[in-house]
């Protein structure tokens, strides 16, 4: 489920149902972003928003622009493999949830090892399993929602819950 946080000149979105917890908006503008505030995110805090965002892989944060500034779009979809983990797409993608709805997303993860309970996308059980496979190498940030590198979490775990 999507959560929204507005400021004058951007909405920012957020869906823990899809986040891998590669800590990109917790280490890239903690002014914004910060597990221990409610709300966790103050999109008028900070002014690197956009940026930061483009750095989450899972689409699990978006943002749109109210101010008529310059929104995510691309002209070309990509797929790469992250190794011994998920497949990652960006660009404009619809991708269909397990319960047959669809969303447009301009990045997500989706799951190649199989083992995903959330598919299409991935829920970081590739660790649990050790999964392998060749890929490009994805810089994870260890965070306290994410303390460890090989072990994945339960949602519910998620201070942002």
């Amino acid at each position: 489920m999507r959560k929204t946080y507005r400021s004058t000149d951007v909405e920012v979105t957020f869906d823990l149902g899809i986040c891998i917890h590669v800590g990109e908006c917790l280490r890239g503008e903690p002014a914004v972003f910060q597990l221990e505030r409610r709300p966790w995110i103050l999109p008028d805090a900070g002014g690197a928003i956009a940026e930061v965002i483009h750095r989450c892989p899972s689409g699990a944060l978006q943002y749109r622009r109210l101010d008529g500034g310059p929104e995510e779009t691309y002209e070309t979809t990509t797929a790469t493999p992250i190794k011994n983990g998920p497949l990652l797409v960006v660009g404009d993608i619809d991708v269909r949830h397990e319960d047959g709805t669809v969303e447009r997303l301009p990045r997500a993860t989706l799951c190649r090892c199989g083992q995903s309970r959330n598919k299409p996308f991935c829920d970081n059980e590739h660790l649990r399993i050790k999964f392998e496979a060749p890929g490009a190498q994805l810089k994870i940030h260890l965070t306290p929602v994410r303390p460890r590198e090989d072990e994945p979490i339960q949602k519910a775990a998620d201070p942002r819950a």
